[in-house]
């Protein structure tokens, strides 16, 4: 058991005063089993209300809306958690789902839904997962470990400070990506697959700094769930080798990456106006 206090700072500096366009926060870590939040408040500069919501995946959304002109804005979040996860978690995998292929029950198929389907077009993407598909009859958790060592394998990591995230032909292609990069790569393999999967966005602990995707011992990260029966949701981090969530901490879940992006909003002010974002994540334990 880890109590751990995330501060997460995102600072926008502009060239001249702007109109802030309603800003979408998706600050909050999602508790759960492993995760149980202690301690949570967000502040904004210019001072604005926040209005609280839950969108269709159970994330907690704050939308904040600014009155007047600015040259700078400050969104500043604090977290403490205590996070209860195993490094090496056993799964309880339903013995109709232990070999592969297998079948979702009805209603699991049908409450699946979108995030059984593939979100790119597929180009390398299918004849590359189906690689790791040995035989009929393979042990599924087995499989599923396989293909997310496998993007590590194929993919070097590598920081990308620009917007947006490749497609998983791209990254294949490209031969590097980030951690977002890895997430999307591997639950696009997994859903070509017929498994269930979604995008995780949050925090990678990693105070020996031994872990990729971090700037020192912490940082946002972006890692994949599939839906297993029995097990329920498995967290693989495709960017480490990982499987379970001992060191990650979830903010939000989503079909797509877009879906579970930190801060998303607009200004008015011209194309040029933006002269500089600044990002600061640090996950410190309890008591240093």
């Amino acid at each position: 058991m880890t109590r751990l206090r995330v501060l997460h700072k995102t600072t926008y500096v502009y060239r001249r005063p702007v109109n802030l366009g309603a800003h979408r926060l998706m600050l909050r870590p999602r508790e759960s089993r492993d995760l149980k939040i202690l301690a949570h408040h967000v502040t904004v500069w210019p001072q604005a209300p926040l209005v609280w919501a839950h969108d269709v995946f159970g994330n907690v959304v704050a939308t904040v809306t600014f009155a007047g002109m600015t040259d700078s804005l400050v969104i500043d979040a604090m977290s403490e958690v205590q996070l209860d996860a195993s490094d090496w978690p056993v799964f309880p995998i339903a013995a109709s789902a232990i070999a592969y292929p297998f079948r979702y029950q009805a209603d699991e198929w049908t409450d699946l839904g979108a995030l059984t389907v593939p979100q790119y077009p597929d180009g390398r993407l299918q004849a590359w997962t189906r690689g790791f598909v040995r035989a009929d009859g393979i042990d599924t958790l087995s499989m599923l470990k396989d293909l997310s060592e496998g993007v590590s394998a194929a993919v070097q990591y590598q920081s990308r400070e620009e917007e947006g995230t490749q497609s998983p032909d791209h990254t294949l292609g490209r031969g590097w990506g980030s951690c977002r990069d890895f997430a999307v790569l591997f639950v696009e393999a997994v859903r070509s697959l017929g498994f269930g999967a979604r995008i995780v966005s949050g925090y990678l602990h990693n105070p020996a700094q031994i872990l990729a995707g971090t700037a020192g011992a912490s940082s946002t990260h972006a890692w994949g769930e599939v839906f297993v029966p029995g097990a329920g949701w498995i967290a693989f981090d495709p960017t480490n080798r990982h499987v379970g969530a001992g060191n990650l901490i979830p903010v939000a879940v989503g079909r797509s990456i877009q879906q579970v992006m930190p801060v998303t909003g607009s200004f008015v002010g011209g194309g040029d106006a933006l002269e500089a974002m600044n990002v600061e994540v640090r996950v410190e334990a309890e008591g240093r």
